[in-house]
């Protein structure tokens, strides 16, 4: 009797740690204030762009930094040609920038050689990197530089954005994205960050050269996450999250499932790389609580009577996810978007199943 008792509370045993972790990162994303610009920056900063085939974007983002409303002799743009095959040299060749803007080849091959090829070049101690398809607002530098100069951390993580898209296939995209915006930002608020994006990130050369050689050159991706989980194991380092609406950056969702799926599996193929702790608990726990509501599914089907518990599983998990979705969305002026919450929550671990299965069945193949 008292097994069959056990048995029954296991479910919910099992969802609990999901439900914990994700509620004290709801917490810390609640205690967030804005940055507000007090005095103005004069910090000079290097803004390093690695870029492969990118001829259809690169004009839009070089203009966007361009326009910025940062002193044009207190920045640089360094433009990293990864081994492009298109008319990429040709468009950086013929685009008239305000300011300094190198262009340089990569030394080896892949987005990580690029990078280090072009923090190597840099002449700023402040470096900030985003990639060719974003697009940022004209007061992005001077809030990056401004922050910096107020905290001095060694890494800023800046927040991004999808640019919206229709059709559920487009909603999905945006609020699994402002998901891992609100994880990023919470986890990054405690104290504990766990991921990061380069799209819009800042941080000093010297952090980077001293953790350059932890970036698993050989796993194709992962840059960013990895200097992140480098950096975080110095005690003394200081990594904070940048809260403001001037400081984000916009980027393109992905235009089919063929390109969602193969974005999803370099991030997966990267998850081999990683030594923080939270950072894999975070990512067993979740996987155990997406496990365990399809087995609880499937089980359902069988027994009708398991659905009760399928149901009280949906629900627990639901409760922080939209907690720290309805935050998100408050602060990047998109709450419109939480009545595709159910639905996309209904979806959400046959997405994971699908995005696991294409992994394995057709790995990620990395640079030479």
């Amino acid at each position: 009797m008292a097994e069959g008792i056990g048995m029954q509370w296991l479910p919910y045993i099992l969802i609990l740690p999901y439900v914990l972790i994700l509620l004290k990162i709801f917490r810390s994303l609640q205690s967030i204030e804005p940055f507000n610009i007090t005095v103005e920056p004069a910090t000079f900063v290097s803004v390093v762009v690695a870029c492969r085939n990118e001829e259809e974007h690169l004009p839009g983002l070089l203009q966007s930094i361009s326009d910025q409303d940062y002193p044009v002799n207190l920045f640089e743009i360094i433009i990293v040609n990864d081994n492009s095959t298109d008319r990429t040299a040709e468009v950086l060749s013929d685009f008239t920038a305000k300011g300094k803007i190198l262009v340089i080849n990569n030394t080896g091959k892949g987005k990580k050689y690029a990078m280090k090829t072009g923090i190597g070049r840099a002449s700023g101690n402040l470096i900030i990197t985003t990639d060719a398809d974003c697009r940022m607002g004209k007061s992005w530098l001077r809030t990056l530089v401004a922050f910096y100069e107020n905290h001095k951390p060694d890494m800023i993580i800046g927040p991004v954005q999808l640019e919206s898209s229709p059709g559920f296939f487009g909603r999905f995209q945006e609020l699994e994205f402002l998901s891992l915006q609100g994880i990023t930002a919470g986890s990054s608020n405690a104290g504990n960050g766990t991921m990061c994006n380069g799209a819009n990130l800042a941080f000093t050369r010297e952090a980077y050269m001293k953790n350059v050689d932890n970036l698993n050159f050989e796993i194709s991706s992962g840059d960013d996450i990895f200097f992140l989980h480098s950096l975080k194991k110095q005690k003394i380092s200081k990594i904070l999250w940048l809260e403001s609406t001037s400081a984000v950056v916009k980027t393109e969702a992905c235009p089919t499932t063929t390109s969602f799926l193969k974005q999803r599996r370099r991030w997966i193929s990267k998850s081999k790389g990683y030594i923080d702790r939270f950072t894999i608990l975070l990512g067993i726990v979740t996987f155990a609580a997406v496990l365990l509501q399809l087995s609880m599914f499937v089980a359902g089907l069988i027994n009708y009577a398991i659905i009760q518990v399928f149901l009280a599983i949906f629900l627990l998990k639901s409760v922080p996810d939209f907690l720290i979705l309805l935050n998100t969305t408050r602060r990047y002026n998109r709450v419109e978007l939480m009545k595709w919450f159910l639905p996309v929550q209904t979806v959400y671990p046959f997405y994971v199943l699908i995005v696991v299965l294409y992994s394995l069945i057709s790995p990620e193949k990395q640079e030479n």
